[in-house]
């Protein structure tokens, strides 16, 4: 764990959330990493909060082995028969996450429940202001989650930033007319994959908005090579290397046989990552010319996949585009400098935030190369244009997912000129996050 990571794992919890929470007859903490007997009845609330059965013990040890990265709170009502089970639970961590153009620290949040039993008593709503704020004070100028329900969490500021495709390919018809890669695709084991994906993982991150670092034990859980890990043995992976013998891509998948009908078989492909063109068009061919497959599924896609045109029948694919990422600006001028931008201009954003952590008026400047300057004023320049914004819907432009003047015709801000704003942070890769967490 590097310092900037446990300077947030390690900070002290937030005095009004405590004191919020303990005026309510509950006790807020975190979860000792070092001790089972601490974060085993965590996991166990989490899974509860999740609608899923008990942990078994490997299941467990293997999250107490792998999730320490997680800095774990637990809510605790003392006076119930099982004072030592939160009733609920919130992780987060220091995580890059990239926006256009660069990147910049973020907390990431996860395991976020409350117990059915604790609903409607605003446990959530101390829980969630007072971790953003430690973020905040520990330097994280933006939050991200990805989420169960998408109606939690906009009264808290955050919104959808990255949306994810789910495709489901009828293979017979599909037809491939992209290009012939030059390289080759062949088995590893999951092991072997395993021990390339990280490094193509990061290779690609950085270049595609939206997406943060991996998290702890998540690769572990895609290649099954943990102990917990549920058939395993049921998945298959291939690797694409380029004539120069450079490993530029992986993928993960697993075959349902069809016994009436061998030749409409089903691929349930769980990953692919590809740093080249090459890779990306070698390793969808290797799957789109399968023997004995009629569907392949995959998720968590990009709403702009060059597959689209590498497909000569694009109505052999059925794509579905939900809610994925979502983010939540802290800190307005930290945040927007981080990231570029292809239009010189300067534009006065008056935001509003429900939790007033990032609420204010700002001037942001750009230049020709790209960057910006972001301040806060108290009288605007004239002739500047004004955007009048929440905090939610400055998040969800913040990576160039939604234009402007969609949320403009949505009545989700207002703007002397939409088109111009929208102009400002539009972007040439869309946005995208190839996992959960």
């Amino acid at each position: 764990m590097t310092a900037h990571h446990r300077h947030h794992h390690d900070a002290s919890l937030d005095r009004a959330m405590t004191d919020a929470l303990a005026a309510g007859g509950l006790v807020v903490r975190r979860v000792d990493d070092t001790q089972r007997g601490e974060t085993d009845p965590w996991l166990q609330a989490v899974a509860r909060g999740f609608l899923d059965g008990e942990r078994n013990d490997a299941q467990r040890e293997a999250f107490f082995d792998r999730g320490a990265y997680r800095r774990k709170l637990g809510v605790f009502d003392e006076s119930a028969p099982q004072p030592e089970v939160p009733v609920a639970t919130f992780a987060s961590w220091a995580a890059e996450l990239t926006v256009p153009g660069g990147t910049v620290p973020s907390c990431a949040i996860s395991s976020v429940t409350v117990a059915p039993t604790h609903r409607r008593r605003g446990i959530l709503r101390e829980l969630m202001a007072g971790e953003l704020r430690t973020a905040l004070d520990r330097g994280l100028p933006v939050a991200v989650l990805t989420v169960s329900e998408a109606t939690i969490y906009g009264r808290f500021g955050f919104a959808p930033a990255a949306a994810a495709a789910q495709w489901r390919i009828d293979v017979h018809r599909a037809r491939w007319i992209g290009p012939d890669a030059p390289g080759r695709v062949d088995f590893v084991t999951r092991e072997q994959g395993r021990g390339v994906v990280e490094d193509l993982h990061e290779r690609v991150r950085l270049t595609s908005p939206g997406e943060i670092e991996m998290p702890g034990g998540h690769w572990d859980r895609f290649f099954g090579t943990r102990p917990d890990a549920v058939k395993a043995d049921q998945l298959r992976v291939v690797q694409y290397r380029s004539p120069a013998g450079e490993v530029d891509g992986v993928a993960v998948y697993r075959v349902t046989e069809n016994e009436d009908d061998y030749t409409a078989s089903v691929v349930d492909l769980s990953l692919l990552v590809a740093a080249t063109d090459d890779a990306y068009a070698g390793l969808w061919r290797f799957f789109l010319s399968m023997d004995l497959i009629g569907t392949l599924n995959a998720s968590e896609l990009s709403t702009a996949e060059p597959l689209w045109w590498m497909i000569a029948d694009q109505r052999a694919a059925t794509i579905t585009v939900r809610d994925h990422q979502y983010v939540r600006v802290l800190d307005v001028p930290r945040t927007l400098s981080a990231r570029r931008y292809d239009v010189a201009d300067a534009v006065v954003l008056e935001v509003a935030d429900p939790l007033e952590i990032a609420s204010g008026t700002f001037l942001v400047t750009t230049d020709a190369d790209g960057t910006a300057a972001v301040d806060l004023v108290d009288d605007p320049p004239v002739g500047v244009p004004v955007v009048r914004l929440g905090v939610a819907e400055l998040s969800a432009v913040l990576l160039g997912g939604v234009s402007p003047v969609t949320l403009a015709h949505a009545g989700r801000l207002t703007a002397d000129d939409p088109a111009r704003i929208a102009r400002l942070f539009a972007w040439t890769t869309a946005p995208r996050l190839s996992f959960w967490y």
